[in-house]
């Protein structure tokens, strides 16, 4: 009886032990990059946090990576302090709605909060940085799988955009893509020719006064915009061309930098780099019916509709949310949709 029970025991212990979940663990690195040597005050050795998945240190897998991109005015550290990432990503891979993976998250936030993933002449180059420095350093230094197969890229918000515009720039390198929420594909609503925004700029004589606070910041956004489209370098204090300005109460299009801006858009890029998007493997992006951005849901619709007109094959989804509330939940995008996505696209070893 006692041998019997002796026996139980240790297999109790062992039920539990297999049923407890198990952690990833968080690292932060940091790289130095050409691709950033910049006259505009930014820093060229970026932070970067990384997500290794549960297992890693104990063997010698090798690992897909998704490449995450954070949004305007949070940075790779708060992705995982106010939304927990590194939890959710545990709860995923236990949960088996991935297999393990490497997350990494590079830090973009700028002097102005957000380089909006956009090679700039006066900022760096960080659409290169993402696709080319980090990349590489990542494969250098973890075991990933390096093949574009493995690697997938996808953010929220300003993030969104930055997945789509990289992965359009790089099928070569990424071959997969999901866009939380994407902001600003397009010149329209809260950044177009109606844009409070511009009015409210000239008012605005400092960088301090203009990256202060949350609940006006969208003069922050188009003068970050302008930074990385239309940079000017004898145009203080912000060393930007905007599309629209004013005198007064009259308002004064400028065309050329307007022209520019609509070029450099994600809505305006697709035309020249359908093909591109064609050699994805796949492509997916979604929106809040709620949303609290009014420019998001028009032009992520817009978006779809010119990738089917061009016949690239893409999956596009309104859900009941606003701009946060669905995403990083139990019941958001990012556990349910977002991770088996890659999942199911995403090459493992």
């Amino acid at each position: 009886m006692k041998k019997y029970l002796l026996l139980l025991f240790i297999f109790q212990i062992a039920y539990v032990s297999q049923g407890q979940d198990k952690s990833g663990k968080v690292i932060v690195d940091r790289l130095f990059s050409e691709s950033l040597e910049n006259n505009g005050g930014e820093d060229p050795t970026r932070r970067v946090t990384i997500y290794l998945p549960p297992g890693y240190d104990e063997t010698k897998h090798k690992y897909p990576v998704i490449y995450f991109l954070h949004g305007f005015t949070i940075s790779d550290s708060l992705q995982i302090a106010w939304f927990n990432f590194d939890k959710l990503l545990d709860k995923a891979i236990n949960s088996k709605k991935i297999k393990p993976v490497i997350v990494v998250m590079p830090d973009q936030y700028t002097i102005y909060r957000g380089s909006w993933y956009t090679n700039s002449t006066l900022t760096g180059n960080w659409a290169d940085f993402t696709a080319k420095d980090l990349v590489t350093y990542i494969d250098h230094n973890y075991r990933t799988i390096p093949d574009r197969e493995s690697r997938g890229i996808a953010g929220h918000s300003m993030g969104g955009q930055g997945a789509i515009r990289i992965g359009m720039l790089s099928p070569d390198v990424f071959s997969s893509v999901y866009a939380l929420s994407p902001a600003t594909l397009g010149i329209a609503k809260e950044i177009g020719i109606n844009g409070k925004a511009y009015k409210r700029i000239l008012e605005i004589k400092t960088r301090e006064e203009l990256v202060t606070g949350w609940d006006d910041f969208y003069p922050n956004v188009v003068i970050a915009m302008g930074r990385a489209y239309t940079p000017n370098p004898n145009k203080p204090p912000f060393y930007a061309d905007l599309p629209f300005t004013y005198i007064g109460d009259s308002l004064i299009i400028n065309k050329e930098v307007l022209d520019i801006w609509n070029t450099k858009s994600v809505l305006g890029m697709v035309d020249d780099y359908a093909d591109n998007l064609r050699l994805l493997k796949a492509l997916k992006i979604d929106w809040g019916r709620n949303e609290d951005n009014y420019h998001i849901p028009l032009t992520s619709k817009m978006l779809s509709q010119k990738l089917e007109n061009l016949g690239v094959n893409h999956y596009a989804e309104e859900y009941i949310g606003d701009h946060g509330n669905k995403v990083y939940t139990d019941d958001g995008r990012a556990l349910n949709d977002l991770l088996p996505f890659f999942n199911y696209y995403l090459q493992f070893e």
